[in-house]
């Protein structure tokens, strides 16, 4: 490989650390952390909470997730990546403002367009354009963005919350995100084949059907898995904040730690699932990291006794890393990255709806029940089934199917 690929390579993978960290890690992750300050000042339940995140993604999701993978795919990734972050910034600007739940809604959903424009979909894809046998490696590298930023954010908001109180720690978020994501996204190349005005890029190549990936098998158990796994992670985050500082009496600084050690650890789950993926068929690592998640969740049970909390955020953390960025690792391999952007805008799509509703029905138990006993034991359920569909995928690559066509497979493996 020439340096200039080298140096091509390096800078797509920071493009994508920078706006996985933006848009995942400080939009995302950081949004539940001000979820404890609007139950208190404006008197929502947690189930309206967290519906915003609900709400927009089931939205979201169906309306534009399949037609955001075909943008990609037919496009490239650049563009929809740049309206992304523009939207998540905006996003968590105004929710800096809202003192209804109508902009919380109005913003939420600006927000999840934002994620789903900017966040995982296009990036997932730019990597596999790039990078064959070290996708694995790349793309822990780059969703590493979204552990520091995750692990970070607790800290950024605690500290811009004493500073500007908590609505102006929002608008701060929101334009630090514009400022650290946008620039290299706007200059990143989309492929190896994008060498100049002239050459052919992904919105003259080809197009594969994708007719045959909904036919497959493969397909629906990917998307099942994927979405139980999913529910389980969304179900458990986004109500940890409200777990140990409403219920368990926890500090903002303390609350802070235990969130920071959870992100702090997804990263060695991205580096090293990663790098597993590059080595071991990629169905074992898909089900190790969806255990990890499933056994983590019930020492929350234990939060009383010394060290469990700590024990949950490392070893949640753990599968949380790895739980996001396998998916497309394992979709790629077996569909191909000519189709990934519109497989993927489906998963994701699915994933979202996952993500949005566990969490509304585990605050919705806490509000009839007056515990999380149920809403966690229903998230470790999600957990387990998550990991029974991917334990029927195939063990490793199949023949390269025939709706995507020798000329559009990704060479996974070389030598």
């Amino acid at each position: 490989m020439s340096g200039s690929s080298r140096a091509a390579q390096a800078q797509v993978v920071a493009t994508s650390f920078l706006a996985l960290f933006a848009i995942v890690g400080l939009a995302l992750y950081g949004l539940p952390f001000f979820y404890d300050h609007m139950v208190r000042e404006f008197g929502w339940s947690r189930a309206q909470v967290t519906s915003g995140n609900a709400i927009s993604k089931l939205i979201v999701g169906p309306l534009f997730g399949f037609f955001a993978g075909w943008m990609v795919d037919r496009f490239g990734p650049r563009r929809l990546m740049v309206a992304g972050i523009l939207m998540a910034g905006i996003a968590l600007v105004g929710l800096g403002m809202i003192h209804t739940l109508a902009g919380f809604y109005f913003f939420y959903l600006f927000n999840a367009l934002g994620n789903m424009c900017g966040g995982p979909l296009p990036n997932q894809v730019l990597l596999s354009r790039w990078f064959t046998v070290a996708r694995g490696r790349a793309m822990g590298f780059a969703y590493l963005g979204i552990g520091i930023g995750g692990a970070l954010v607790p800290f950024l908001a605690v500290w811009l919350t004493r500073a500007v109180g908590w609505q102006g720690a929002l608008v701060a978020l929101g334009g630090l995100i514009i400022l650290v994501a946008l620039p290299l996204a706007l200059v990143v190349r989309e492929s190896p084949e994008q060498t100049s005005p002239t050459s052919r890029t992904s919105s003259n190549l080809p197009q594969p059907s994708v007719a045959g990936l909904f036919r497959a098998p493969a397909f629906y158990l990917l998307l099942a898995g994927s979405m139980c796994s999913i529910a389980a992670v969304g179900g458990t985050n986004q109500h940890l904040k409200l777990f140990l500082s409403l219920d368990h009496g926890f500090t903002q600084a303390a609350a802070a730690q235990i969130a920071s050690l959870v992100l702090a650890s997804s990263l060695v789950g991205r580096l090293g699932m990663g790098w597993l993926a590059d080595r071991f068929p990629k169905k074992y690592v898909m089900l190790l990291i969806y255990v990890l998640v499933a056994s983590g969740i019930p020492l929350l049970f234990l939060v009383g006794k010394p060290g469990a909390i700590y024990l949950f955020a490392v070893i949640f953390g753990i599968g949380l890393g790895g739980e996001y960025m396998v998916i497309p690792l394992m979709a790629a391999e077996l569909f191909g990255v000519r189709v990934l952007g519109r497989a993927m805008g489906v998963v994701l799509t699915g994933d979202g709806v996952a993500e949005a509703v566990a969490p509304v029905l585990v605050g919705r138990m806490h509000d009839v029940t007056g515990s999380y006993a149920t809403g966690f034991v229903a998230v470790i359920a999600f957990a387990l089934a998550g990991a029974v569909a991917i334990s029927f995928l195939p063990r490793s690559s199949p023949p390269v199917p025939p709706f995507v066509g020798a000329q559009h497979a990704a060479p996974l493996r070389e030598g």
